[in-house]
């Protein structure tokens, strides 16, 4: 499967990692690593669900809802500090760093155009 261009690929696990990863699967009473035999025995939704039942899960729509106002994407470039402190919040920053820069543009005054400005005065 082709990976998105922005999303960074995982790197390959070590060997040890590799085998802490294992050893934990293990250790998991509640979600056994399938057999073999199993994953042989796997069958498509479609072929083992009611025909309702499939249906109705399968005319869902994927992924996240559609929001009534798209926000836009934008390249913006910031002072470190600035992202860090963002960042050190933990997940989320980029809402929050949105959530200020609405608050903010509230309190700003529109620019007004300029075929509404006063022109001065021409002394002459």
């Amino acid at each position: 499967m082709p990976h998105h261009p922005r999303r960074r690929l995982a790197r390959d696990l070590t060997d040890a990692e590799e085998a802490e990863v294992q050893r934990r699967i293990a250790l998991d009473p509640d979600n056994p690593e399938l057999t073999d035999e199993q994953l042989a025995q796997m069958r498509p939704a479609r072929e083992v669900l009611p025909p309702e039942l499939y249906a109705a899960l399968a005319s869902r729509p994927r992924g996240r809802p559609k929001a009534e106002k798209r926000k836009v994407e934008v390249k913006l470039r910031l002072d470190p500090e600035i992202v860090e402190a963002f960042k050190a919040q933990g997940p989320g920053w980029q809402t929050r760093m949105n959530e200020v820069l609405r608050r903010s543009s509230r309190r700003m005054q529109p620019a007004q155009p300029a075929s509404r400005r006063r022109q001065a005065p021409s002394s002459g």
